[in-house]
């Protein structure tokens, strides 16, 4: 447009280069304050608006994990306060750790898992046999089954197995040998039988006798052999049951071993305590590709599950 006008004027030759500066200065002036278009937003204002800043975490940016991951083993075996401990593979019976292993002392509930694999190894576990008086002698864990009651020896095992009621431990092993006396002389053939030669058992309860003893390793070949009965690990691996008496009435019992329901990774074993032997647990625990198994005796009330749990995961990942 400007262009058009400034031909149409008539103006003389000399003066029409002052035109041209003239008019080349204004478009430059023009294009210089005409206002820029605006682009338009594409994000949300109202988010920037009134979302604060996030922080960024300090050090290097970790992606999460997909899956949880396996515990961390530490550099060396889990500090224990226990009188005796011992870790081995319960496939191959190889010792993963051991401390005062040899050590002779009260085992208390522990050794039930001899008693157990005593009772399971017969078999006719579907037969029923019935309650004597002499049975419920027995204190302080009982279930209270009444003499002349009769059950699955399957039923009684399940609960032994569980709870540790010391009455059915008795029913068990009078059933088995005729008596008490009779059935340690079968515990202590089998313990022998087994390699636990430094062991001597009196009773199929595990309460306190002072020729009653028994060490971390024998414990651990016991156990090692009631690991591989199949009965056996289908009970010690419930964390509850319901038994039913003889009169209809039922009583949920739950297992003693807390470690059990701690570790997604624990698959049994057996607790015990006695003033005498302190808190003692048989631990077993298994990934693929690994099984193995941790006594612990003569722990702390608080400690044992702790340490029991702590020795297992050690040795799944070492």
């Amino acid at each position: 447009m400007l262009y058009r006008n400034f031909c149409a004027m008539k103006v003389p030759r000399q003066s029409h280069w002052q035109l041209w500066t003239a008019l080349l200065c204004c478009v430059c002036t023009t294009a210089v304050a005409a206002p820029a278009k605006k682009k338009k937003r594409t994000t949300r204002p109202a988010l920037e608006a009134f979302e604060p800043a996030r922080a960024m975490p300090a050090g290097p940016v970790r992606a999460l994990p997909l899956a949880p991951a396996a515990p961390q083993a530490p550099g060396s075996v889990p500090t224990t306060g226990a009188a005796a401990v011992i870790v081995i593979d319960a496939r191959t019976g190889a010792v993963l750790y051991e401390k005062n292993a040899d050590a002779q002392r009260a085992a208390a509930s522990t050794q039930k898992l001899l008693t157990s694999l005593i009772i399971a190894e017969r078999g006719f576990l579907d037969r029923p046999l019935t309650v004597m008086p002499t049975d419920t002698y027995a204190e302080p864990t009982k279930l209270n089954i009444k003499a002349g009651d009769t059950y699955q020896r399957i039923d009684l095992l399940r609960a032994l197995l569980v709870k540790s009621p010391n009455d059915v431990a008795r029913c068990l092993a009078r059933d088995y040998a005729g008596s008490l006396e009779g059935f340690a002389e079968v515990m202590n053939q089998r313990a022998r039988e087994l390699g636990a030669t430094s062991s001597n058992f009196v009773n199929p309860n595990g309460l306190p006798n002072p020729n009653q003893y028994s060490t971390a390793r024998d414990l651990s070949l016991i156990a090692r052999a009631a690991y591989a009965n199949p009965t056996i690990r289908s009970i010690v691996c419930l964390p509850n049951l319901v038994f039913r008496y003889a009169d209809g009435r039922t009583r949920e019992l739950e297992n003693t071993n807390k470690v059990l329901r701690r570790l997604p990774y624990c698959n049994g074993m057996k607790t015990g305590y006695t003033d005498a032997a302190g808190h003692c647990l048989i631990s077993s625990g298994a990934r693929p590709g690994r099984d193995v198994i941790a006594v612990v005796l003569g722990d702390g009330k608080a400690r044992i599950w702790q340490d029991s749990a702590a020795l297992l995961s050690w040795a799944l990942w070492m």
